[in-house]
């Protein structure tokens, strides 16, 4: 289970969370023209998107890796 900011520790209700609030965040930047103001293929593009998806659920959102982690089987 990978630590989260909304303290859930049901795998299966973190899951539909996430699904559910980075499709939100996904919607609010196509929407808001966001994504045209990002260079694409960039790193910083990737991770500026990581970020704005998941900083809500996640500590390290739009962090590049230090230590190996994890999702499922992945």
């Amino acid at each position: 289970m990978l630590e989260n900011r909304l303290g859930i520790t049901d795998s299966t209700e973190l899951a539909r969370e996430e699904e559910r609030i980075s499709k939100q965040k996904a919607i609010q930047m196509f929407e808001s023209g966001f994504l045209d103001r990002l260079e694409a293929g960039t790193v910083q593009c990737l991770t500026e998107i990581h970020r704005i998806l998941f900083e809500d659920i996640y500590p390290f959102a739009g962090k590049i890796r230090e230590v190996n982690i994890s999702k499922g089987a992945f």
